[in-house]
This record gives structure tokens, C-alpha cells and sequence, in this order.
């Protein structure tokens, strides 16, 4: 069910996430994301995730009617034109459909081990702080299978307004789990009530539950691609294009594994790079 109305200015407070979407850690702090463009406010409309409100030119409601009316919650949709968006919102917009959606809760550890399909199929980041890079990663998860992802304390979430955007929108089909936000959810045996969790020890905890943990780390001569077992449970994790995997995390990891490259190539994009390892996971699999 919804409603419409229309808006020539910000200034309602249940506008305010459009006003601030250049302040996306006030975002954050509120629990809420922004959906932008087409294919994105659609999916989140048809996910299961919690709706706040949509924002968009009146000439594309009829395009959306059948997935506003199959909403449960009482929506509103607030229409402008594209160029006021723009004018309202400070920065061009190819589409100008927006819509703002809440985080939902954590996926909790143990449920993730204990009721997704086996052999499982982890990634995790490490020190990954660049909105668009997380969300190519998080596309390629869901492309290739990953059945959850850790983001680690140092990383930035994946509910960033461009994560989501450059995710497609596939973010809202992968359970994740950030530590640096929602430690309070997962119980470690040395840590039961802790909330200030770290992926050192979200590993460790994978680890004495028979999950490999295989870092993606490009300066390595032990290991390549080709050579890794990805066929039992396992976490794969991938840090920043710029330093990599911190040492503390990759002393943790089960080993190293690198894809085999000309010395005149440092790395890759770590999009490029997660694609690169899931797709070796899958063929290992006999998925591909």
C-alpha cells in the first residue's frame, strides 16, 4: 500500500536521507541505506528487506505501481522532476529513482555454518575501504555463489550508498556480517559477550570449525590459483588493492594464494580478483 506526494523542496525530516547522501555515516548511524537507479530501487522493492520511502520523477510511478502495491508496509512516494532531484540533491543523476531502505539485522555465524548448503562458500575483506571496489565485490559474490559475507573492522559496509550501487543491488541477496558494527550477535568461545570483534578472531572461530581460510594475497611464490583446494568449506579473503591483507590477518589465514601474473602487474582490482578466485571455486566444484 502507498501513497504519493509532491515535494519541490528537502526540507520534510522524512527527506532528510535524500538531503545528506553525501553524509552516508549519518546514514549508517540511522541504520538506513539509499537505493539509486532503476534496476536497484527495484530490487530492493521486491526484496524482504524494510521499505522507508521512495523518491522519484512522477512520469516512472506507473513503471513501479505493481511492486509499490505489493509492498506490506504503508509507503510513500514522494515525486519530482529529474531536474529538481538534481537540484535538491546537489549532483547529477543518470535515472533519478531513489528509495531508502533499512540494514537489516546481522547474519549471525552460526546460523550461516549451520544451515547453508555445503561446502561452504565464505568471503571475507579485509582493510577494504573503497565504497565502489566492495560493491563489485559483493556483485561477484552473488554471481558466483558466496553464501555469506564478513565485512572486517576496518572495512567500510556494503550498505554505503555507492557499494549498493555498484553492487546492482545484489547486496540484497547476501547475508553479511559486519564486525566492526554488530559484534554482539556472535558468541566465540574466548570471547562470548564481547562486542568489539575482530576478523582475526571471526577466522580463528571458522578455523576450529573446519572452515579453510585462504587469503587472496598477490605477493606470494608459494601457492597459485590453480594449486589451492577450494572443493571443502572455505573462507576466501581479500584485502585492499593498496596494502593487501594486514599481517595480522594473513597470519591467521590457512595459506596464501596468489593468481599467477607478469611481474609488470602488481594486482588486480580486488572486483577483478574475487571474480577470479569464486569462478576457480565453482569449476573445483564442477558448478562450471
Amino acid at each position: 500500500m502507498f501513497r504519493t506526494e509532491k515535494v519541490y523542496s528537502l526540507d520534510l525530516p522524512e527527506l532528510r536521507p535524500y538531503a545528506t547522501m553525501r553524509r552516508p555515516l549519518e546514514h549508517e548511524t540511522q541504520g538506513i541505506f539509499v537505493a539509486e537507479g532503476e534496476k536497484v530501487v527495484r530490487r530492493l522493492l521486491a526484496s524482504r528487506f524494510e521499505v522507508v520511502s521512495v523518491l522519484l520523477p512522477e512520469k516512472h510511478l506507473e513503471n513501479f505501481r505493481p511492486l509499490l502495491e505489493a509492498r506490506r508496509e504503508h509507503l510513500t512516494v514522494y515525486l519530482a522532476d529529474k531536474q529538481l532531484l538534481e537540484q535538491l540533491i546537489g549532483f547529477s543523476m543518470y535515472q533519478g529513482q531513489l528509495a531508502v531502505g533499512k540494514i537489516p539485522p546481522p547474519a549471525s555465524l552460526d546460523d550461516i555454518l549451520t544451515n547453508c548448503l555445503k561446502p561452504l562458500l565464505l568471503v571475507a575483506v579485509d582493510a577494504l575501504t573503497n565504497a565502489e571496489n566492495l560493491g563489485a565485490l559483493v556483485r561477484n559474490c552473488v554471481a558466483f555463489g558466496a553464501q555469506a559475507l564478513i565485512v572486517g573492522e576496518t572495512s567500510s559496509s556494503p550498505f554505503l550508498r555507492r557499494a549498493v550501487r555498484n553492487s546492482m543491488g545484489t547486496i540484497l541477496q547476501l547475508p553479511v556480517i559486519e564486525l566492526a558494527k554488530l559484534g554482539q550477535r556472535h558468541q566465540f568461545a574466548d570471547k562470548p559477550h564481547t562486542t568489539d570483534l575482530k576478523l582475526v578472531e571471526c577466522l580463528q572461530a571458522l578455523r576450529a570449525r573446519g572452515v579453510r581460510c585462504i587469503a587472496a594475497h598477490p605477493h606470494t611464490d608459494k601457492k597459485i590459483l590453480s594449486q589451492a583446494d577450494f572443493t571443502g568449506d572455505c573462507c576466501v579473503i581479500f584485502g585492499s588493492e593498496g596494502d593487501g591483507i594486514s599481517p595480522a590477518v594473513l597470519a591467521v589465514c590457512d595459506e596464501a594464494v596468489a593468481i599467477p601474473m607478469p611481474p609488470a602487474v602488481d594486482s588486480l582490482n580486488v572486483g577483478a580478483a574475487a571474480a577470479v578466485f569464486l569462478y576457480e571455486a565453482n569449476r573445483q566444484r564442477r558448478k562450471f
